[in-house]
Protein backbone atom coordinates (compact mmCIF):
# COMPACT_ATOMS: atom_id res chain seq x y z
CA UNK A 1 0.00 0.00 0.00
CA UNK A 2 1.38 3.54 -1.26
CA UNK A 3 1.74 6.41 1.42
CA UNK A 4 -1.81 8.06 -0.46
CA UNK A 5 -3.82 4.74 -0.24
CA UNK A 6 -2.59 4.34 3.81
CA UNK A 7 -3.95 7.69 4.23
CA UNK A 8 -7.04 7.52 1.88
CA UNK A 9 -7.61 4.06 4.59
CA UNK A 10 -7.66 5.69 7.75
CA UNK A 11 -9.51 8.63 6.54
CA UNK A 12 -12.29 5.67 5.64
CA UNK A 13 -11.98 3.73 8.92
CA UNK A 14 -12.42 7.18 10.82
CA UNK A 15 -15.73 7.79 9.35
CA UNK A 16 -16.65 4.30 9.47
CA UNK A 17 -15.40 3.44 12.96
CA UNK A 18 -18.75 5.08 14.64
CA UNK A 19 -21.03 2.77 12.52
CA UNK A 20 -23.32 -0.42 14.53
CA UNK A 21 -21.80 -4.33 14.60
CA UNK A 22 -24.41 -4.85 11.62
CA UNK A 23 -22.16 -2.91 9.34
CA UNK A 24 -19.48 -5.16 9.10
CA UNK A 25 -18.97 -9.16 8.56
CA UNK A 26 -19.20 -10.66 12.13
CA UNK A 27 -21.00 -13.65 13.30
CA UNK A 28 -24.86 -13.89 13.77
CA UNK A 29 -24.31 -14.95 17.24
CA UNK A 30 -21.91 -12.11 17.82
CA UNK A 31 -24.10 -9.33 15.99
CA UNK A 32 -26.91 -10.80 18.54
CA UNK A 33 -24.71 -10.22 21.47
CA UNK A 34 -23.55 -7.05 20.72
CA UNK A 35 -27.51 -5.70 20.08
CA UNK A 36 -28.22 -7.12 23.66
CA UNK A 37 -25.44 -5.51 25.08
CA UNK A 38 -26.33 -2.09 23.59
CA UNK A 39 -26.34 0.74 26.34
CA UNK A 40 -28.64 3.65 26.52
CA UNK A 41 -27.38 7.02 27.11
CA UNK A 42 -28.09 8.41 30.52
CA UNK A 43 -30.25 11.45 29.59
CA UNK A 44 -28.32 15.11 29.84
CA UNK A 45 -29.10 18.22 29.89
CA UNK A 46 -28.52 20.31 26.96
CA UNK A 47 -25.96 22.42 28.48
CA UNK A 48 -23.85 19.53 29.30
CA UNK A 49 -21.70 19.94 26.47
CA UNK A 50 -17.92 20.15 27.61
CA UNK A 51 -15.87 23.20 25.89
CA UNK A 52 -13.28 21.39 23.28
CA UNK A 53 -10.19 22.98 22.00
CA UNK A 54 -8.29 21.61 18.86
CA UNK A 55 -4.78 21.94 18.88
CA UNK A 56 -2.86 20.74 15.70
CA UNK A 57 -5.50 21.84 12.97
CA UNK A 58 -4.54 19.40 9.87
CA UNK A 59 -6.73 16.55 8.48
CA UNK A 60 -6.42 14.27 11.31
CA UNK A 61 -7.12 17.01 14.01
CA UNK A 62 -10.16 18.31 12.72
CA UNK A 63 -11.46 14.79 11.51
CA UNK A 64 -11.22 14.22 14.79
CA UNK A 65 -12.65 17.30 16.11
CA UNK A 66 -15.45 17.06 13.35
CA UNK A 67 -15.83 14.17 15.62
CA UNK A 68 -15.86 15.30 18.68
CA UNK A 69 -18.46 18.39 17.93
CA UNK A 70 -21.16 16.24 18.34
CA UNK A 71 -20.08 15.66 22.24
CA UNK A 72 -19.04 18.91 23.11
CA UNK A 73 -18.71 22.55 21.75
CA UNK A 74 -15.97 24.09 19.91
CA UNK A 75 -14.42 27.03 21.48
CA UNK A 76 -10.87 27.39 20.55
CA UNK A 77 -8.05 26.00 17.71
CA UNK A 78 -4.22 26.27 17.75
CA UNK A 79 -1.85 25.46 14.73
CA UNK A 80 1.89 27.19 13.64
CA UNK A 81 0.22 27.46 10.24
CA UNK A 82 -2.68 30.05 10.27
CA UNK A 83 -4.09 28.77 7.01
CA UNK A 84 -4.94 25.48 8.54
CA UNK A 85 -6.15 27.53 11.78
CA UNK A 86 -7.98 29.53 10.31
CA UNK A 87 -9.79 26.71 7.87
CA UNK A 88 -10.36 24.84 11.24
CA UNK A 89 -11.76 27.80 13.08
CA UNK A 90 -14.31 28.52 10.22
CA UNK A 91 -15.59 25.16 10.34
CA UNK A 92 -16.13 24.15 13.49
CA UNK A 93 -17.56 28.17 14.07
CA UNK A 94 -14.84 28.80 16.83
CA UNK A 95 -15.09 31.84 18.74
CA UNK A 96 -10.49 31.81 19.12
CA UNK A 97 -7.72 31.18 16.92
CA UNK A 98 -4.03 30.65 18.29
CA UNK A 99 -0.69 30.66 17.19
CA UNK A 100 0.82 29.53 20.50
CA UNK A 101 -1.20 26.23 21.59
CA UNK A 102 -0.27 27.27 25.51
CA UNK A 103 -2.42 30.30 25.35
CA UNK A 104 -5.44 27.90 24.23
CA UNK A 105 -4.75 25.89 27.02
CA UNK A 106 -5.11 28.27 29.47
CA UNK A 107 -8.41 28.93 29.02
CA UNK A 108 -10.86 28.03 31.79
CA UNK A 109 -13.80 27.35 29.46
CA UNK A 110 -11.93 24.25 27.59
CA UNK A 111 -12.31 21.02 29.24
CA UNK A 112 -10.91 18.21 26.80
CA UNK A 113 -8.41 19.28 24.32
CA UNK A 114 -8.02 17.14 21.02
CA UNK A 115 -4.35 16.41 19.94
CA UNK A 116 -3.98 16.45 16.39
CA UNK A 117 -0.14 18.13 16.32
CA UNK A 118 3.08 16.10 14.85
CA UNK A 119 4.26 13.01 16.48
CA UNK A 120 7.19 14.69 18.17
CA UNK A 121 4.43 17.48 19.32
CA UNK A 122 2.46 15.05 21.27
CA UNK A 123 3.78 14.52 24.52
CA UNK A 124 4.47 18.39 25.29
CA UNK A 125 0.87 19.23 24.30
CA UNK A 126 -0.55 16.52 26.33
CA UNK A 127 1.65 17.03 29.49
CA UNK A 128 0.57 20.60 29.11
CA UNK A 129 -3.06 20.28 29.11
CA UNK A 130 -2.79 17.62 31.75
CA UNK A 131 -0.82 20.05 34.37
CA UNK A 132 -3.70 22.59 33.05
CA UNK A 133 -6.50 19.77 34.64
CA UNK A 134 -7.59 19.19 30.95
CA UNK A 135 -8.81 15.91 29.56
CA UNK A 136 -7.43 14.57 26.42
CA UNK A 137 -7.72 12.67 22.71
CA UNK A 138 -4.83 12.60 21.44
CA UNK A 139 -3.71 11.16 18.06
CA UNK A 140 -1.22 8.36 17.71
CA UNK A 141 1.46 7.31 18.22
CA UNK A 142 1.36 8.83 21.69
CA UNK A 143 5.05 9.55 21.81
CA UNK A 144 8.19 10.39 20.27
CA UNK A 145 10.25 8.34 22.71
CA UNK A 146 9.76 5.37 25.47
CA UNK A 147 10.93 7.82 28.11
CA UNK A 148 8.38 10.47 27.01
CA UNK A 149 5.85 8.00 27.45
CA UNK A 150 6.95 6.69 31.37
CA UNK A 151 6.93 10.75 31.68
CA UNK A 152 3.20 11.14 30.20
CA UNK A 153 2.19 8.41 32.05
CA UNK A 154 3.11 9.80 35.72
CA UNK A 155 1.89 12.86 34.93
CA UNK A 156 -2.02 11.86 33.40
CA UNK A 157 -1.79 9.76 36.60
CA UNK A 158 -1.16 11.88 39.24
CA UNK A 159 -3.67 14.55 38.26
CA UNK A 160 -6.29 12.05 37.65
CA UNK A 161 -6.78 13.18 34.14
CA UNK A 162 -8.47 11.08 31.38
CA UNK A 163 -6.81 10.44 28.11
CA UNK A 164 -7.97 8.32 25.30
CA UNK A 165 -5.71 7.39 22.45
CA UNK A 166 -6.67 7.64 19.26
CA UNK A 167 -6.11 3.65 18.74
CA UNK A 168 -9.76 3.47 16.96
CA UNK A 169 -9.40 -0.52 16.03
CA UNK A 170 -10.36 -1.71 19.82
CA UNK A 171 -13.78 0.41 19.21
CA UNK A 172 -14.15 -1.86 16.06
CA UNK A 173 -16.31 -5.00 17.13
CA UNK A 174 -14.26 -7.29 14.26
CA UNK A 175 -11.07 -6.79 16.49
CA UNK A 176 -12.44 -6.68 19.84
CA UNK A 177 -14.10 -10.44 18.83
CA UNK A 178 -10.85 -11.46 17.24
CA UNK A 179 -8.91 -10.34 20.78
CA UNK A 180 -11.56 -12.35 22.91
CA UNK A 181 -11.94 -15.10 20.52
CA UNK A 182 -7.44 -15.68 20.97
CA UNK A 183 -7.96 -14.99 24.89
CA UNK A 184 -10.47 -17.11 25.26
CA UNK A 185 -7.91 -20.51 22.98
CA UNK A 186 -10.27 -20.58 20.22
CA UNK A 187 -7.22 -21.17 18.26
CA UNK A 188 -5.15 -22.99 21.01
CA UNK A 189 -2.21 -21.90 23.06
CA UNK A 190 -1.28 -18.71 21.11
CA UNK A 191 2.15 -19.39 19.48
CA UNK A 192 3.26 -16.43 16.79
CA UNK A 193 1.89 -13.36 15.84
CA UNK A 194 2.53 -11.80 12.76
CA UNK A 195 1.87 -7.90 12.14
CA UNK A 196 1.56 -6.69 8.49
CA UNK A 197 2.00 -2.66 8.41
CA UNK A 198 2.59 -0.53 5.13
CA UNK A 199 5.34 -0.26 3.25
CA UNK A 200 7.06 3.30 3.67
CA UNK A 201 7.80 5.67 0.60
CA UNK A 202 11.79 5.80 -0.16
CA UNK A 203 11.89 9.53 -1.83
CA UNK A 204 14.94 11.69 -1.99
CA UNK A 205 16.61 13.56 -2.09
CA UNK A 206 15.10 17.17 -2.06
CA UNK A 207 16.35 20.38 -1.95
CA UNK A 208 15.00 23.55 0.28
CA UNK A 209 12.37 25.02 -0.72
CA UNK A 210 10.59 28.83 0.30
CA UNK A 211 8.74 28.22 3.16
CA UNK A 212 4.68 28.97 3.01
CA UNK A 213 3.47 32.28 3.93
CA UNK A 214 1.72 31.88 7.64
CA UNK A 215 3.71 29.09 8.68
CA UNK A 216 5.83 28.85 11.51
CA UNK A 217 8.93 26.39 10.58
CA UNK A 218 10.99 26.77 13.61
CA UNK A 219 7.66 26.02 16.31
CA UNK A 220 6.48 23.11 13.73
CA UNK A 221 10.13 21.91 13.96
CA UNK A 222 9.74 22.11 17.54
CA UNK A 223 12.17 19.77 19.75
CA UNK A 224 13.44 18.42 16.59
CA UNK A 225 16.82 19.18 15.31
CA UNK A 226 17.32 22.44 12.92
CA UNK A 227 16.84 21.34 9.11
CA UNK A 228 15.79 23.07 6.06
CA UNK A 229 12.50 23.46 4.85
CA UNK A 230 12.83 20.61 2.08
CA UNK A 231 10.49 19.30 -1.08
CA UNK A 232 10.37 19.54 -4.68
CA UNK A 233 10.01 22.26 -7.48
CA UNK A 234 7.80 21.30 -10.56
CA UNK A 235 7.46 23.67 -13.30
CA UNK A 236 3.79 24.15 -14.25
CA UNK A 237 2.49 24.60 -17.94
CA UNK A 238 2.92 28.64 -17.38
CA UNK A 239 6.22 28.60 -16.92
CA UNK A 240 6.20 29.02 -13.19
CA UNK A 241 7.49 27.10 -10.32
CA UNK A 242 5.11 25.04 -7.77
CA UNK A 243 6.89 24.28 -4.64
CA UNK A 244 5.64 20.69 -3.06
CA UNK A 245 6.90 20.11 0.75
CA UNK A 246 8.01 16.61 1.46
CA UNK A 247 9.25 17.44 5.81
CA UNK A 248 5.92 18.89 6.66
CA UNK A 249 2.50 17.62 7.85
CA UNK A 250 1.04 14.68 6.18
CA UNK A 251 5.10 13.72 5.21
CA UNK A 252 6.48 14.51 8.61
CA UNK A 253 5.82 10.87 9.66
CA UNK A 254 8.61 9.79 7.02
CA UNK A 255 11.36 11.60 9.16
CA UNK A 256 13.23 10.09 11.85
CA UNK A 257 13.28 13.48 14.02
CA UNK A 258 9.40 13.91 13.70
CA UNK A 259 8.47 10.40 13.60
CA UNK A 260 9.44 6.49 12.58
CA UNK A 261 7.57 5.75 9.55
CA UNK A 262 5.16 3.10 9.16
CA UNK A 263 6.68 1.32 12.06
CA UNK A 264 5.53 4.04 14.28
CA UNK A 265 2.51 5.38 12.59
CA UNK A 266 0.14 2.13 11.28
CA UNK A 267 2.41 0.45 14.06
CA UNK A 268 0.73 2.18 16.72
CA UNK A 269 -2.61 0.55 15.41
CA UNK A 270 -1.51 -2.82 14.94
CA UNK A 271 0.70 -3.38 17.79
CA UNK A 272 -2.35 -2.47 19.87
CA UNK A 273 -4.06 -5.49 18.78
CA UNK A 274 -1.56 -7.87 19.22
CA UNK A 275 -0.97 -6.68 22.85
CA UNK A 276 -4.56 -6.98 23.56
CA UNK A 277 -4.88 -10.46 21.97
CA UNK A 278 -1.63 -11.88 23.69
CA UNK A 279 -2.80 -10.15 27.11
CA UNK A 280 0.58 -7.94 27.39
CA UNK A 281 -1.61 -4.83 26.58
CA UNK A 282 0.40 -3.09 30.18
CA UNK A 283 3.43 -4.49 29.18
CA UNK A 284 5.66 -5.70 26.06
CA UNK A 285 8.30 -7.88 24.68
CA UNK A 286 11.47 -9.17 26.50
CA UNK A 287 13.38 -9.21 23.04
CA UNK A 288 13.80 -7.26 19.67
CA UNK A 289 15.47 -7.75 16.70
CA UNK A 290 14.82 -5.22 14.08
CA UNK A 291 16.42 -5.13 10.67
CA UNK A 292 15.85 -2.53 7.67
CA UNK A 293 15.41 -4.08 4.61
CA UNK A 294 16.30 -1.22 2.40
CA UNK A 295 18.63 1.59 1.84
CA UNK A 296 17.18 4.83 2.13
CA UNK A 297 18.29 7.42 0.02
CA UNK A 298 20.59 10.49 1.08
CA UNK A 299 18.84 13.67 1.76
CA UNK A 300 15.58 12.22 1.40
CA UNK A 301 13.19 10.16 3.65
CA UNK A 302 15.33 8.58 6.65
CA UNK A 303 12.62 6.71 8.79
CA UNK A 304 13.34 2.78 7.18
CA UNK A 305 10.79 2.26 4.35
CA UNK A 306 11.06 -1.80 4.77
CA UNK A 307 11.47 -3.71 7.96
CA UNK A 308 11.41 -6.80 9.84
CA UNK A 309 11.06 -6.36 13.71
CA UNK A 310 11.18 -9.95 15.60
CA UNK A 311 9.50 -10.39 19.09
CA UNK A 312 9.34 -12.22 22.05
CA UNK A 313 7.47 -12.06 24.77
CA UNK A 314 7.95 -13.29 28.51
CA UNK A 315 4.84 -16.12 27.80
CA UNK A 316 7.03 -17.36 24.94
CA UNK A 317 4.87 -16.20 22.40
CA UNK A 318 6.84 -14.48 19.31
CA UNK A 319 5.47 -12.10 16.97
CA UNK A 320 7.03 -10.70 13.79
CA UNK A 321 6.70 -7.05 12.58
CA UNK A 322 6.83 -6.66 8.82
CA UNK A 323 6.24 -4.10 5.76
CA UNK A 324 3.48 -5.70 3.48
CA UNK A 325 5.69 -5.93 0.92
CA UNK A 326 8.22 -8.14 2.07
CA UNK A 327 8.35 -11.97 2.20
CA UNK A 328 8.42 -13.94 5.73
CA UNK A 329 8.35 -17.74 6.94
CA UNK A 330 5.54 -17.37 9.67
CA UNK A 331 2.71 -15.84 7.61
CA UNK A 332 -0.39 -18.07 6.90
CA UNK A 333 -1.76 -15.53 4.96
CA UNK A 334 -1.21 -14.63 1.01
CA UNK A 335 0.40 -15.73 -2.01
CA UNK A 336 4.24 -15.59 -1.92
CA UNK A 337 3.59 -15.46 1.60
CA UNK A 338 3.52 -11.52 2.03
CA UNK A 339 1.77 -10.10 5.27
CA UNK A 340 -1.14 -8.20 4.57
CA UNK A 341 -2.24 -5.02 6.62
CA UNK A 342 -3.58 -6.40 9.76
CA UNK A 343 -3.15 -8.85 12.57
CA UNK A 344 -2.47 -12.38 12.17
CA UNK A 345 -3.03 -14.76 15.77
CA UNK A 346 -1.29 -17.82 15.20
CA UNK A 347 -1.75 -20.95 17.40
CA UNK A 348 -1.42 -24.46 18.19
CA UNK A 349 -5.38 -25.04 16.93
CA UNK A 350 -5.79 -22.37 13.93
CA UNK A 351 -5.13 -19.09 13.15
CA UNK A 352 -7.69 -15.55 12.81
CA UNK A 353 -6.51 -13.04 11.01
CA UNK A 354 -8.21 -9.26 11.36
CA UNK A 355 -7.72 -6.35 9.72
CA UNK A 356 -10.10 -3.01 8.99
CA UNK A 357 -11.54 -5.14 6.13
CA UNK A 358 -12.13 -8.50 7.16
CA UNK A 359 -12.24 -10.96 9.94
CA UNK A 360 -11.28 -14.56 9.38
CA UNK A 361 -10.33 -17.88 10.39
CA UNK A 362 -8.19 -21.04 9.53
CA UNK A 363 -11.32 -23.14 9.88
CA UNK A 364 -14.85 -20.84 9.52
CA UNK A 365 -16.26 -22.42 13.11
CA UNK A 366 -13.69 -20.28 14.92
CA UNK A 367 -15.55 -17.52 14.17
CA UNK A 368 -19.03 -19.08 13.80
CA UNK A 369 -19.48 -20.87 17.20
CA UNK A 370 -20.88 -18.94 19.84
CA UNK A 371 -18.13 -17.89 23.26
CA UNK A 372 -19.71 -19.66 25.87
CA UNK A 373 -21.21 -18.10 29.03
CA UNK A 374 -17.86 -18.21 31.05
CA UNK A 375 -15.80 -16.60 28.83
CA UNK A 376 -13.24 -13.87 29.49
CA UNK A 377 -14.67 -10.93 27.81
CA UNK A 378 -12.79 -7.73 26.90
CA UNK A 379 -13.51 -4.06 27.45
CA UNK A 380 -16.63 -2.74 25.11
CA UNK A 381 -16.39 0.17 23.02
CA UNK A 382 -18.96 0.62 19.88
CA UNK A 383 -17.52 4.23 19.55
CA UNK A 384 -14.22 5.44 20.15
CA UNK A 385 -14.95 9.38 21.27
CA UNK A 386 -18.17 8.61 22.95
CA UNK A 387 -16.46 6.20 24.59
CA UNK A 388 -13.82 9.11 25.45
CA UNK A 389 -16.68 11.85 26.59
CA UNK A 390 -18.59 8.95 28.50
CA UNK A 391 -15.20 8.33 30.82
CA UNK A 392 -15.22 12.50 31.01
CA UNK A 393 -18.38 11.93 33.15
CA UNK A 394 -18.12 9.26 34.62
CA UNK A 395 -14.15 9.49 35.45
CA UNK A 396 -13.90 5.29 34.19
CA UNK A 397 -10.36 4.70 32.75
CA UNK A 398 -10.99 4.47 28.42
CA UNK A 399 -11.23 1.95 26.13
CA UNK A 400 -7.36 2.89 25.33
CA UNK A 401 -5.83 4.83 28.29
CA UNK A 402 -2.34 6.43 28.62
CA UNK A 403 -0.60 3.18 29.92
CA UNK A 404 -1.73 0.92 26.72
CA UNK A 405 -1.18 3.55 24.17
CA UNK A 406 2.75 3.98 25.53
CA UNK A 407 3.02 0.79 25.55
CA UNK A 408 1.66 -0.15 22.17
CA UNK A 409 4.23 2.55 20.43
CA UNK A 410 7.10 1.42 22.86
CA UNK A 411 6.97 -2.14 20.66
CA UNK A 412 7.43 0.29 17.65
CA UNK A 413 10.25 2.84 19.50
CA UNK A 414 12.19 -0.55 20.29
CA UNK A 415 12.38 -1.84 17.03
CA UNK A 416 12.68 1.39 15.30
CA UNK A 417 16.02 1.64 18.08
CA UNK A 418 17.00 -1.96 16.77
CA UNK A 419 17.34 -0.93 13.36
CA UNK A 420 18.81 2.22 14.00
CA UNK A 421 21.79 0.35 15.86
CA UNK A 422 21.82 -3.10 13.92
CA UNK A 423 21.55 -5.45 16.56
CA UNK A 424 19.35 -7.64 19.22
CA UNK A 425 18.33 -5.99 22.10
CA UNK A 426 17.15 -7.48 25.09
CA UNK A 427 14.23 -5.68 27.11
CA UNK A 428 12.58 -4.92 30.68
CA UNK A 429 8.88 -4.52 30.32
CA UNK A 430 8.64 -3.97 34.17
CA UNK A 431 11.86 -1.37 34.63
CA UNK A 432 11.38 0.00 30.98
CA UNK A 433 15.00 -0.25 30.28
CA UNK A 434 17.92 -2.60 27.77
CA UNK A 435 19.21 -5.08 30.29
CA UNK A 436 22.93 -4.77 30.30
CA UNK A 437 23.01 -1.74 27.58
CA UNK A 438 23.99 1.38 28.20
CA UNK A 439 24.76 2.45 24.62
CA UNK A 440 20.66 1.11 23.99
CA UNK A 441 19.20 2.92 26.88
CA UNK A 442 20.70 6.22 25.70
CA UNK A 443 18.47 5.98 22.59
CA UNK A 444 15.15 5.69 25.21
CA UNK A 445 14.83 9.59 24.96
CA UNK A 446 16.31 12.63 22.31
CA UNK A 447 17.71 15.59 22.84
CA UNK A 448 15.40 18.24 23.06
CA UNK A 449 16.23 21.48 20.91
CA UNK A 450 15.70 24.59 23.40
CA UNK A 451 13.34 26.68 24.09
CA UNK A 452 10.89 23.31 23.08
CA UNK A 453 12.22 21.69 26.01
CA UNK A 454 10.33 20.74 29.31
CA UNK A 455 11.07 24.01 30.34
CA UNK A 456 8.73 25.65 27.47
CA UNK A 457 5.74 24.07 29.41
CA UNK A 458 6.80 24.74 32.64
Amino acid sequence: MNAFNSHVNRRHFLKSAALTAGAVALPAWYLEECRGQAATPAPRSPNDKPGIGLIGCGGQGRGDCNWARSFGNVIAVADVDDGHAEAAKKQFNAEHKYHDFRKLIERDDIHVIINGTPDHWHTLVNVAAARAGKDIYSEKPLTLTIAEGKRLVREVRQRERILQVGSQQRSDPRFRLACELVRNGRIGKLVHMVVGLPTGPREGPFKPIPTPAGFDWDYYLGQAPKMEYVGLERKKDDGTVQHESRCSHWNFRWWYCFSGGQMTDWGAHHNDIAQWGNGTERSGPVAVDGKGLVEMIPGGYDAMAKYRIDCRYANGVTMTIVDEGTVTDRNVLGEGKRSPNGVQFIGTEGWIFVSRGELKASRAELIEEPLPASATRLYKSDNHMANFFECVRSRKAPICDVEIGHRSISIAHLGVISVRLGRPLQWDPDLERFVGDREANQWLRREMRKPYDWTFIA
